[in-house]
């Protein structure tokens, strides 16, 4: 049985085995109220909201969520990126059962398959993203070869009308995760 725990603070480093250790981004609900109110696009106030998630005994790990208009649409965590992998035909493994199968080979794959060559994501990479957005120029971030990063930055209040103009160009070279956060703020914007 696992015991749902609401995460406050949260440290976001990338350390191999998913420890969380060292730099410390900020409180959860800090870095909530920083994407949800204080960087979202106002015709997106309300619409957007950011989730995340611990469970007694997963070692640290976390899982982060993006829900829109209440739904969930993107998910980050190990267990979303393993099962990616599974279903998808990159195990030699199609039906692992139990923990040490399901797992086996998980770091080999997640070290052979880099962020921009797959769909799902661990919450370290979110983490790392979040750090990445917060960091550098706007403009670096919405032409980020991340794509996390992207979306951050596609949400972004200080991605103006005419940034969103060309970015209807590259509609179709984003993942098609990444393509209903374009399609959403190209909406609420009335762009398209």
């Amino acid at each position: 049985m696992a015991i749902h725990v609401t995460v406050d603070s949260i440290a976001c480093v990338q350390i191999r085995g998913g420890v969380f250790l060292g730099k410390i981004l900020g409180s959860w609900s800090g870095m909530r109220k920083y994407l949800e109110q204080d960087m979202l696009a106002n015709s997106l106030q309300g619409r957007v909201r950011y989730g995340c998630t611990a469970y007694v005994g997963m070692d640290g790990c976390h899982i982060f969520e993006v829900c829109i208009d209440g739904e969930q649409v993107k998910r980050f965590s190990w267990e979303t990126v393993n099962t990616y992998f599974i279903d998808n035909g990159y195990t030699k493994n199609a039906n692992p059962s139990g923990i040490g199968e399901y797992w086996a080979e998980f770091w080999t794959l997640l070290e052979k398959y880099p962020i921009n060559q797959r769909t799902e994501y661990t919450d370290e990479e979110f983490c790392e993203a979040l750090e990445i957005y917060r960091n550098q120029d706007i403009q670096e971030s919405i032409f980020s070869s991340h794509p996390i990063v992207r979306m951050f930055a596609v949400l972004d209040r200080r991605i103006g009308k005419r940034t969103l103009q060309k970015l209807q160009d590259t509609l179709d070279e984003q993942p098609e995760w990444l393509k209903q956060f374009y399609l959403l703020r190209l909406k609420t914007e009335n762009m398209i």
